[in-house]
């Protein structure tokens, strides 16, 4: 098996697109709804936002900043992750959504994508969880709790930028990496994912 993560261009958005009707549906069933077909047209709209701020419907706050990656697994697409840069000084970072595809999962993909995302961008980070989305937490804490050791908070809070819905948040700094690092950020345009390790 081979995968890779790579920074997902424009012409990648569509397909980041196909993805994120999967897994805006699987959230709808953790949060035990529905979802339209303009429900879920809006959702996967409003996520061209990280391709750039003037795209979406519902435009971010003017700091914020997205970056779109697409995870290859065999060379064909496995999942996505979009960071948010939150914060340019201190350098504050958000998972904003992570996605594998289900046939993927529980092989290390899905850590390994993240902890080489948070390699990239030195900083504070944050990632968060609808309540009812257990699997999601589980993953969340054990892949945080390994790569910082243990060193992160975790909390409850409601967010008014989502709406003020509720979210389970977790909260850790990259380690051996000062949050006020510079706010520039070197991403390589396709990231290769070593096989072991």
């Amino acid at each position: 098996m081979t995968f890779e993560i790579m920074l997902a261009s424009d012409s990648n958005r569509p397909l980041v697109g196909k993805l994120a009707r999967r897994y805006i549906a699987e959230l709808a069933m953790h949060a035990g709804c529905e979802m339209s077909a303009e429900g879920l047209r809006k959702c996967v709209g409003r996520l061209a936002n990280y391709w750039s701020p003037t795209l979406s419907e519902g435009a971010w706050p003017s700091a914020w900043r997205g970056f779109p990656f697409l995870i290859r697994v065999d060379g064909r697409p496995g999942g996505f992750a979009l960071v948010k840069r939150l914060s340019a000084e201190p350098p504050t970072f958000d998972m904003g959504e992570f996605f594998v595809l289900p046939p993927h999962r529980r092989r290390g993909i899905g850590r390994r994508a993240a902890t080489w995302l948070f390699d990239c961008f030195a900083g504070s980070w944050e990632v968060r969880e609808m309540p009812t989305n257990v699997p999601a937490q589980r993953f969340w804490r054990r892949v945080i709790a390994e790569y910082t050791g243990g060193a992160f908070t975790e909390s409850i809070e409601t967010f008014a930028v989502y709406d003020a819905r509720e979210f389970v948040v977790q909260r850790f700094a990259t380690p051996g990496r000062p949050a006020s690092a510079a706010s520039v950020i070197p991403i390589p345009r396709a990231g290769s994912l070593p096989r072991n390790g």
